[in-house]
């Protein structure tokens, strides 16, 4: 375990090597699961916000499915997280014309329509961040079997998941911050 500032950082996100092949997954990470995507307090405004410029990227389904549930969910552990089309994918994600799930979200601020990335808890993943009765915030690599071709990926490219998700860890916790993880694992 890594001690940057406040955050306790496992030792798994020097140690796992890890590039994402969605030619291999298909986007999994956006359908399987309990829930949608899990948000952080202050992006709920922003999902309320975003809403007319995100909306023609998404499926019928998912807009239908976010006027029935609204732009985002409050769980039976009092979590936020995204809608799912009937239990499934995230209501903000589409196909691509090769089978591939992507998130609409992403694609609306690709194509300079909002500000607005991703939810940060997709934009780290597969690190998942979790808060402990401290206050501290621990990060954890979420080890899942629909990623196995993201780690063969990873190994034979020989990039650690902290280098792989250095744009959303900086986006998180600041280049500062980074910086620090960086120096603490090298």
């Amino acid at each position: 375990m890594i001690k940057v500032g406040e955050v306790l950082v496992s030792d798994d996100i020097k140690e796992v090597e890890f590039v994402c092949n969605l030619d291999k997954c298909k986007g999994a990470c956006c359908v399987e699961g309990d829930l949608g995507a899990p948000l952080e307090e202050n992006e709920l405004s922003v999902m309320h916000e975003i809403q007319a410029q995100v909306k023609p990227y998404l499926t019928p389904e998912g807009i239908k499915s976010i006027e029935v549930q609204g732009p985002y969910i409050l769980d039976e552990d009092g979590d936020y997280s995204t809608p799912t089309i009937e239990g499934k994918e995230c209501a903000y994600a589409h196909y691509n014309e090769v089978g591939i799930l992507k998130c609409g979200i992403e694609q609306a601020y690709l194509d300079g329509k909002i500000s607005f990335h991703k939810p940060i808890s997709c934009h780290l993943y597969p690190i998942r961040i979790t808060k402990n009765k401290k206050g501290f915030e621990a990060v954890n690599y979420h080890k899942w079997s629909i990623c196995s071709a993201a780690c063969s990926n990873g190994k034979s490219l020989k990039v650690p998941l902290y280098k792989f998700l250095k744009v959303p860890l900086i986006r998180k916790y600041g280049e500062g911050w980074y910086d620090e993880l960086v120096k603490a694992i090298e």
